[in-house]
């Protein structure tokens, strides 16, 4: 395999608080990592500097060999890192099919201010990840009438499509129902696994989900890694269970 992202190093304090401490993951390409722990371990924190949303204090970021740490967000982007965000970051007054061809502007270094958004390419690759979402029969309509389940999957879609390299998504299921996030974290994974040449990095609370979907897990706790493995044996750690699951102070 490929290394695509090495972090190492990476150190971020917020006052007295210890977000990132002495923070070290490689990614390979084509890897599935899921990102667990409590509220405040240090996740988003990683994803934040990882897009170049947070510099760390100290350590460096490379991807695909090249240092990352200190670039602007969009220049990220631009280099094939792309996310979504817990709170869909959409247009509402604007269709489905409109927030993609914004989406698809953004991610385009070829397009200049004046070329226009609505090229018979772009609204091709739109339509299709609409529908390998399940989205195509949203198309026209406004998203400030879309369910909250819907508005998710259309902000992932969005994210796609810039081909990137990397995709984090922070709580893809989180405000989803017990009943709608199984089978719409299968449709975003099935999405996914069309995009062969995109890495996912997703946060998750949802253990189930976790081991349904992750070849490996990266558990956070207070701003540290303490676990990296695959889900059997990184669920099964006994820090995983004291401080992420509560499995250990449960028994």
């Amino acid at each position: 395999m490929t290394l695509l992202l090495d972090a190492q190093g990476l150190q971020k304090r917020f006052g007295a608080v210890v977000a990132a401490s002495d923070v070290n993951i490689a990614v390979q390409a084509g890897e599935r990592v899921s990102l667990i722990g409590s509220n405040g371990a240090g996740k988003t924190t990683f994803v934040n500097m990882v897009t170049g949303y947070l510099k760390p204090d100290e350590g460096r970021i490379t991807l695909a060999g090249q240092d990352i740490t200190p670039l602007a967000p969009r220049a990220i982007t631009h280099l094939g890192v792309a996310r979504s965000f817990q709170i869909p970051q959409l247009y509402g007054a604007l269709s489905a099919l409109d927030n993609m061809l914004v989406a698809n502007a953004c991610h385009d270094r070829r397009l200049s201010f004046w070329q226009p958004a609505r090229r018979p390419e772009a609204i091709a690759r739109a339509e299709l990840l609409l529908q390998r979402f399940g989205l195509i029969d949203h198309r026209d309509r406004r998203v400030s009438e879309l369910p909250g389940g819907v508005r998710k999957l259309l902000d992932i879609a969005m994210a796609l499509t810039g081909r990137p390299k990397l995709l984090l998504l922070d709580e893809p299921t989180s405000g989803v129902s017990a009943e709608e996030k199984f089978p719409m974290m299968a449709t975003i994974m099935d999405a996914l696994g069309q995009e062969a040449d995109t890495t996912v990095l997703f946060v998750e609370h949802d253990m189930d989900i976790v081991e349904r979907h992750a070849s490996r897990v990266i558990a956070f706790y207070a701003g540290r890694v303490i676990a990296d493995d695959t889900p059997a044996v990184a669920l099964a750690a006994d820090d995983v269970r004291r401080y992420v699951t509560g499995e250990l102070l449960a028994e």
